[in-house]
């Protein structure tokens, strides 16, 4: 398991929130007979969502708090 610390954690998501930005300028372009295609927006913010989760419970973590974690569970009478 790789060990992510908090600036490299904010680190990623600043590059991902960079590739947001700079997709949303422009998804594709050509000039002549060449084009160019961005990333997919989908993926971007998908790893946006994870990075800043990450940072969150490493802010958390490092403050001596607890991440806490919601379960849902459905009793059955088998």
């Amino acid at each position: 398991m790789m060990v992510v610390t908090l600036e490299r954690a904010k680190l990623h998501l600043e590059a991902w929130l960079d590739a947001e930005l700079a997709v949303s300028q422009g998804q594709a372009y050509t000039i002549g007979s060449r084009s160019l295609t961005r990333a997919n927006i989908a993926e971007i913010r998908k790893q946006i969502g994870f990075w800043e989760k990450k940072v969150d419970e490493l802010e958390i973590a490092e403050k001596g708090g607890r991440v806490r974690r919601a379960k849902r569970f459905i009793p059955r009478d088998l």
